[in-house]
């Protein structure tokens, strides 16, 4: 059971300030790769929450590899995200208030694989072309930290 899921125990469903990352994955074509989320059936981002004594980019490298089966030599540092707009409301009504580290991936190996359960599928997209189904909290990421500049 991870940490923020044992504080649930004892907080329930109120808001928590959750530190965690968020990794772009661009191609040859400069294409993102995102996630369908298991919990909304939209795209999103690949990341997650910060485990206990991580760093960022420990939790940048430990989330790529969860959820998208993929491992980098290195992230670059890209924006920290914080703030009343990155507040989000699960589908089960979890509250959190995110402050989330942005990397993107470099020297990256191996094939894209849904390598967890809290994705459905992974596909790459041009940043910008509209993407369809794109999961609000994803494309405030996005544009915050500078991938996107209209509505995707």
């Amino acid at each position: 059971m991870g940490y923020i899921m044992e504080l649930r125990r004892f907080v329930g469903s109120r808001p928590l300030i959750m530190a965690g990352a968020a990794v772009m994955v661009r191609d040859g074509e400069g294409r993102l790769l995102l996630q369908r989320r298991a919990d909304t059936g939209d795209w999103g981002t690949i990341g997650g929450a910060m485990e206990p004594g991580e760093s960022f980019e420990e939790t940048a490298a430990r989330e790529l590899y969860e959820e998208a089966g993929l491992r980098a030599a290195s992230f670059k540092f890209v924006a920290l995200l914080s703030g009343r707009d990155m507040y989000y409301r699960y589908p089960n009504g979890d509250e959190v208030y995110n402050a989330l580290a942005v990397f993107e991936a470099e020297g990256v190996t191996g094939e894209p694989v849904v390598n967890d359960h809290e994705g459905l599928e992974l596909a790459w997209f041009h940043p910008n072309r509209p993407i369809p189904e794109l999961h609000p909290m994803a494309e405030r990421i996005l544009r915050k930290a500078g991938y996107v500049t209209e509505r995707s």
